[in-house]
């Protein structure tokens, strides 16, 4: 007859299983990697989303700031980290998809890399100016800027090659026919000076970027370039509003994890990220930063990142962007 000891030890061996241990999920705090900097659209409406969804399931969410590359060096990292559900990546559409037309190098695959939770919101670009051009509208702005010396063309900012405000520049560009010059940036707030100061006059960029030297008139918005209005700035025409078909080049930020991890910790994951999206905290706080909740499950998030890779190729192709300027 088996000993005592042993029947309890092979006990608790069958009684134990990886689904057991997932249903314990989360026993310790969950690092959330922000491939961008502090303070930058992405890192605060992490800290929004992060903080609802840590007070729900009872464990703290850390976020990590990794800036670098424009996203890639941070998005990198999460595929070196363990797929146990405790290292997380919040990051936004130009790593998981620009990146992957304009960098034949990239070092991960925004499709085979990853494990899609959900899409977490969607930031409209708006057309910012300097309050010092004699510009009110996009029509009076296509003339101003057509109406520049060959030699002195405009400048318009950007928060990095290959981003959503960058290609939604190139593309205004290329759809109006005038002459722009992008000038990247890695400090928002050096990007809002020289907007503000007209060292660089023009911005494509998120409205939680500008939304303050708007209110106080230092900024134009002239143009939102989504194919909705926007709660924070109403009063604002959509490019189409304006005349211009541009397609929504909006910015938008999802939530991944490393390959192989489990799939039930995946759509726990998932489900507590809707439900934080539905609070009514977090969507006021989402309206004050001009972002847009966009729940989705997992597999929903993977077939948009490859669609909207296919998208922004067509992009790429018609500008001529590419990821030096």
């Amino acid at each position: 007859m088996m000993p005592s000891l042993l029947r309890a030890a092979v006990l608790c061996l069958a009684l134990w299983s990886p689904a057991v241990h997932a249903d314990e999920y989360p026993n310790r705090p969950i690092q959330v990697i922000v491939p961008f900097p502090g303070g930058s659209g992405s890192d605060v409406i992490a800290r929004v989303v992060f903080e609802r969804m840590g007070a729900n399931m009872g464990q703290r969410f850390v976020v990590e700031n990794r800036p670098g590359a424009g996203g890639v060096s941070g998005t990198k990292a999460i595929t070196t980290a363990p797929a146990d559900g405790y290292t997380l990546l919040f990051t936004a559409s130009g790593p998981l998809t620009v990146n992957k037309i304009l960098m034949p190098d990239l070092p991960y695959d925004p499709e085979q890399d990853f494990a899609a939770i959900g899409r977490v919101v969607t930031m409209p670009n708006v057309l910012a100016v300097s309050a010092k051009l004699p510009v009110n509208s996009v029509s009076e702005f296509v003339a101003y800027a057509k109406q520049r010396p060959k030699n002195a063309p405009l400048t318009f900012s950007s928060v990095g090659n290959g981003s959503a405000s960058h290609l939604s520049g190139a593309y205004f560009a290329y759809l109006t026919e005038i002459e722009m010059v992008h000038v990247p940036y890695r400090a928002m707030s050096q990007l809002v000076t020289d907007l503000v100061n007209a060292e660089v006059p023009v911005s494509f960029t998120v409205i939680s970027n500008v939304l303050s030297p708007i209110q106080t008139g230092t900024v134009k918005a002239l143009a939102v370039a989504a194919d909705k209005r926007m709660a924070a700035i109403g009063n604002v025409p959509t490019l189409a509003e304006a005349g211009y078909n541009q397609p929504d080049s909006s910015a938008w930020f999802a939530l991944l994890a490393p390959r192989g991890t489990p799939d039930m910790i995946v759509d726990r994951l998932s489900r507590e990220l809707r439900v934080a999206l539905t609070d009514a905290t977090v969507k006021e706080r989402f309206d004050t930063l001009g972002a847009i909740g966009v729940p989705s499950t997992p597999k929903e998030l993977a077939g948009f990142i490859s669609s909207e890779i296919v998208r922004w190729r067509d992009v790429v192709s018609r500008t001529g962007v590419t990821i030096d300027r």
